[in-house]
């Protein structure tokens, strides 16, 4: 259960960390930059990827595709921290995992049960409930934008991790050191037409913000790989740990520390979130 306490701590932290960023003027693409450099290093430490395994038959478009979405997801989780808060942003990045369901049941046809159905159902009215806040300023109406990207985002990124790890030919650890190292060098490339176009400096703040960020999303992922072998013969158990436990600690965090207004309905949103995961759950083991 520790490892599961871990990830749950470096996901979260994560959040705090963006949300803080704009209190220190932190460039998000420099921190999300040397972020990517981070967690490439500490997975060539901690996982030994071979890479002379790679050939041109692995799934490059797919490394590349997620190379792409990485950083650029990042930033829209960063924009959602900053407009909208951490409650909503993480039950968005939370509630993404119905995209690789619905892929599950349109493209590779998998039987859906009664409570899967429900689950859904109830999952996305929890994404309009939680998402749903009276317009102060015009100049505000379009936050709702940046969620419903981290939805959409991290969900078509789980669909795309599913994909490498049904490829065979090559170690899941190896696949994700190339998708780290393809996701820097897209975020650097935007660096430097920032830094050239004096749209933005290199200053060190940004580099350790960065590390910092780096190695807690890194964290995330260690710790909810070893939470998973820990739990291998139960992996509903972390699934729902770990949703259950990032919406929650997000929740409470957003509201006591940063204070962040919540509606009604607001409320019953993250409510049928916790109740969606749970249904979610219960139909992958009643499918077992």
């Amino acid at each position: 259960m520790i490892y599961i306490i871990l990830s749950i701590f470096c996901s979260v932290t994560v959040a705090v960390l963006l949300k803080l960023a704009k209190r220190y003027q932190i460039s998000i693409i420099q921190a999300v930059s040397i972020n990517y450099l981070t967690a490439l290093i500490l997975c060539f430490l901690f996982f030994k990827p071979d890479v002379s395994l790679l050939n041109p038959s692995a799934p490059w478009p797919i490394y590349i595709a997620l190379a792409v979405l990485l950083p650029v997801i990042f930033l829209f989780l960063a924009a959602s921290v900053k407009n909208l808060g951490i409650v909503k942003t993480d039950i968005a990045q939370r509630l993404s995992l119905f995209i690789p369901i619905l892929a599950a049941y349109f493209i590779f046809k998998e039987d859906f049960n009664q409570l899967k159905f429900i689950g859904i159902a109830v999952g996305f009215l929890a994404i309009i409930l939680t998402f749903f806040r009276k317009t102060e300023h015009k100049s505000k109406s379009n936050n709702w934008i940046y969620p419903i990207m981290v939805f959409i985002g991290f969900g078509v990124i789980d669909v795309l991790f599913k994909q490498i790890a049904l490829y065979k030919e090559l170690p899941y650890t190896t696949s994700l050191f190339v998708v780290f190292c393809l996701a820097f060098l897209v975020s650097l490339i935007i660096v430097t037409i920032m830094v050239v176009g004096r749209k933005t400096k290199i200053q060190l703040v940004n580099i350790g913000c960065g590390l910092i960020l780096g190695l807690f999303n890194f964290g995330n992922i260690l710790f909810y790989l070893k939470a998973h072998r820990a739990f291998s013969a139960n992996p509903s158990t972390v699934f729902t740990a770990m949703n259950l436990g990032v919406i929650i600690a997000g929740t409470l965090i957003g509201i006591v520390v940063f204070k962040e207004k919540l509606s009604q309905l607001n409320y019953i949103g993250i409510v049928l979130a916790i109740c969606a995961v749970i249904l979610i759950t219960l139909s992958q083991l009643n499918a077992v």
